[in-house]
């Protein structure tokens, strides 16, 4: 039951937060800031007590399932990996900070504010536990709609056309995704005689060549726009600019991971047929986002759209890596959803306090701010040099590791992507320059970090270098979750083995011995 308390606790929380403004504007900051620590204490005592005891054979540390709509095959059904672990743990530490940034930053209507911030992480908790296709959906709406009210509501100028873009694009794919799971449900239900939603039930479920490209292409509509690839991209930059800076830090930390999860958790599994031969076109999308995020990010002069840009090449790399099939690359998509959640978010953290100084997000009004402001200069330079891929950095860990993955998939796409490093160094260096380094602004008298910002900032650095130093705990605990992804991409035997001949190993298993290795 400890899943179903981790986001009914978000949940009730929330509804505390709003109701609690009545008494007092600081008693919904403190009652979501204990809500959070709490599930996140929670997910750490479920790592610590079950990190090494899952295996290849069984990837799952629990599960739960009980009966709910039986004549309609719903059920409530949770369960968590090694995957789904990493993904609260980046949940809920991004969750503590989006709520101590918006301690000063959120003024009107806070106890709403928290309402919001707390049932976006509860939908986000539910689509990382659920096992329901029934309840996935549910859970999947449920972020969706406190973050157009977040953007709406404690946005800037143009927050209205940026929630309602943000809210046509998610809402128009998640619908197709619920026709693929309709569809998904019937054909099973046709093919065995029972009707089910259940994730364990639905795989391998009997059905024509064409029946899975087209329940595929649903499942992928919901997840490609949500990571978001080119060119269902243009809602994103849009949201972050105008969304508060907690807004920022969710939507690119987290939101976006749900569609990578989707992919890893659904696609693969479900659909092995249709995913292969899709797999070509979706290791291109990754490239081209890859070159075409990095090319948008060096032209922009808003220090807000620039991030997200960011954002978009290196969500390509997610992309690139799943399709390619073998679990270096998907250890570097695990990689990559951590990392950039944690650089990313930083670096939308960092524009959230020059705006809070400044007033402005344009690039062009900065300069020089290394001297009156050391402490969140180094703290920034750390974070551009994790998202240009800086040896010893976590980003570093999960690019190569999903370029060496891809090499084995495709190399001529591989070197492709490889160019958008060098572009990444580009737009990272030159947003350094312009905003830290160079000719200093004498009107402006920026104040450095305070405590409180330094709380915010410095458990990022030191997991952002952790990460990069020390990657292997990430990786085993992922690793028993990968290497179920793969088994439907391993071939069987052909036939039986001979006395005294060595058996081929299949390509996941060779790839994870290799990781021990790492």
């Amino acid at each position: 039951m400890i899943l179903v308390w981790l986001i009914v606790v978000l949940m009730v929380g929330g509804l505390l937060a709003w109701l609690s403004q009545r008494w007092s504007e600081r008693l919904p900051r403190w009652i979501a800031l204990a809500v959070v620590l709490i599930d996140f204490i929670l997910t750490l005592w479920m790592w610590g007590d079950n990190l090494g005891m899952a295996d290849a054979n069984s990837p799952w540390l629990i599960r739960l399932e009980r009966p709910w709509i039986p004549q309609f095959g719903v059920s409530l059904s949770f369960a968590l990996d090694g995957l789904s672990l990493l993904m609260l743990l980046l949940t809920f530490f991004l969750g503590l900070l989006a709520v101590l940034i918006s301690w000063r930053e959120i003024t009107s209507r806070v106890g709403f504010f928290h309402f919001n911030l707390l049932w976006v992480l509860a939908g986000i908790t539910g689509v990382f536990l659920t096992m329901d296709l029934f309840l996935f959906y549910f859970f999947w709406e449920v972020m969706l709609i406190p973050m157009y009210f977040l953007i709406g509501i404690w946005g800037h100028a143009n927050r209205n056309y940026a929630a309602y873009k943000f809210f046509l694009f998610t809402q128009a794919s998640g619908l197709l995704m619920l026709l693929a799971i309709l569809g998904l449900y019937f054909l099973h239900g046709n093919a065995t005689g029972i009707y089910t939603f259940g994730y364990f039930g639905l795989l391998d479920t009997p059905m024509t060549i064409q029946a899975e490209r087209l329940v595929m292409f649903g499942f992928l509509a919901a997840f490609l726009v949500k990571l978001p690839v080119v060119p269902f991209h243009s809602w994103l930059p849009d949201a972050h600019s105008e969304a508060p800076t907690a807004g920022s830090v969710i939507l690119a930390g987290l939101l976006l991971k749900t569609g990578a999860y989707g992919l890893l958790r659904f696609v693969l599994p479900l659909f092995p047929i249709a995913a292969q031969e899709f797999a070509p076109w979706g290791m291109l999308l990754g490239v081209v986002g890859i070159l075409y995020g990095a090319m948008l990010a060096y032209s922009q002069t808003d220090l807000k759209r620039l991030v997200a840009y960011t954002s978009v090449s290196h969500m390509g790399f997610v992309v690139l890596g799943v399709f390619a099939f073998n679990a270096w690359a998907l250890q570097g998509v695990v990689m990559q959803m951590i990392t950039h959640g944690l650089s990313t978010g930083a670096l939308f953290i960092i524009s959230g306090f020059l705006y809070q100084r400044l007033h402005t997000r344009d690039i062009n009004r900065m300069g020089g701010f290394w001297a009156p402001a050391p402490r969140m200069g180094v703290i920034a330079l750390v974070f551009v040099m994790a998202s240009l891929g800086l040896p010893g950095l976590g980003n570093f860990i999960a690019e190569f590791l999903t370029l060496v993955g891809a090499w084995q998939a495709n190399p001529t796409l591989t070197v492709l992507a490889a160019c958008g490093l060098v572009l990444a160094t580009a737009y990272s260096l030159w947003l350094m320059q312009r905003v830290f380094l160079g000719p200093v602004q004498p009107s402006i008298l920026l104040p450095d970090l305070n405590p409180r910002e330094m709380l915010i900032a410095v458990p990022l650095v030191l997991l952002i270098l952790w990460l990069g130093l020390n990657p292997q705990p990430i990786l085993n605990t992922a690793q028993p979750a990968i290497n179920q992804q793969l088994k439907a991409y391993q071939a069987p035997p052909t036939a039986p083995q001979v006395a005294g001949q060595q058996a081929t190993l299949p390509v996941a298993s060779a790839d994870s011995l290799a990781l021990r290795k790492l």
